[in-house]
């Protein structure tokens, strides 16, 4: 894949990408995002977006020092902290003259047929627009990402669901380790993933994150998107550059390869 060609792709980001270990937001990061997923945009790709970091913009919103364990909380936090987090993309992309559209479901509509192609013919109403769809859970009425997911598998079915090129899921890590890399300093990036097997999902144990998904989550996630035959690759966020480099075909993170159908 080169960044010539026009593809269509998702770039799934974590509430680890998106903040400080302080919890507060990391501005200039999510500034940096914004500014190349515009250039990608400008270079006529169509550009999905799936963030998290609604709680934690909530929290930091209501000056509230430790994330809270209640369902209710969680939920009234995601409310507060959606408005603001639409409101800084808004006024990110604007400066590209670049239109984002907020886009709220739950995952139960996916399981509707019906429902699933009125999602789908927004979702490409909105790319012939010329617009970058920001997508995550309804939190405020759904928990199941809320509280196990970090939007990681809705990422997924977002990408199978549009018929996706590629699925680049940013977190707090370089990627699959071949055991716990903060346990163990020999661990070894895995760069390549031919095929998800056991041992596969066995090594996702061992690498923790911010988020609320861990790396568990994010194997099923490349699990769902490759049994698409959608490639996904699973990256540190801390630099979102790394998606000019992911485009040119160059060894970033972990590379999952599509399933052949």
């Amino acid at each position: 894949m080169s960044q010539d060609e026009k593809k269509r792709i998702v770039v799934k980001v974590g509430t680890s990408t998106l903040t400080h270990k302080t919890g507060k937001t990391n501005i200039a990061r999510m500034a940096k995002l914004v500014s190349v997923l515009a250039d990608l945009h400008n270079m006529g790709h169509e550009i999905i977006l799936v963030s998290s970091g609604a709680v934690s913009i909530g929290k930091g919103r209501l000056n509230i020092a430790n994330k809270p364990d209640g369902t209710k909380e969680l939920q009234a936090l995601a409310a507060i902290g959606q408005g603001e987090l639409m409101f800084m993309y808004d006024k990110l992309f604007v400066e590209y003259d670049v239109v984002v559209a907020q886009l709220l479901f739950t995952t139960d509509v996916l399981e509707r047929e019906h429902d699933r192609e009125h999602l789908l013919n927004t979702f490409n109403q909105l790319l012939d627009y010329g617009a970058i769809p920001i997508v995550n859970e309804n939190d405020s009425i759904s928990v199941d990402e809320l509280l196990n997911g970090d939007n990681d598998c809705l990422s997924a079915t977002v990408a199978a669901l549009t018929n996706a090129d590629l699925l680049v899921m940013f977190t707090d890590t370089d990627g699959l380790y071949d055991s716990n890399p903060s346990e163990n300093k020999n661990a070894k990036l895995i760069e390549l993933v031919e095929e998800i097997t056991p041992d596969i999902r066995s090594l996702a144990g061992g690498a923790g994150s911010r988020g609320t998904g861990g790396f568990a989550t994010k194997i099923k996630s490349a699990e769902i998107a490759t049994n698409a035959g959608i490639p996904v690759v699973i990256a540190n966020g801390n630099k979102p550059t790394k998606l000019y480099k992911i485009l040119e075909g160059k060894n970033v993170g972990t590379k999952f390869l599509p399933k052949e159908n």
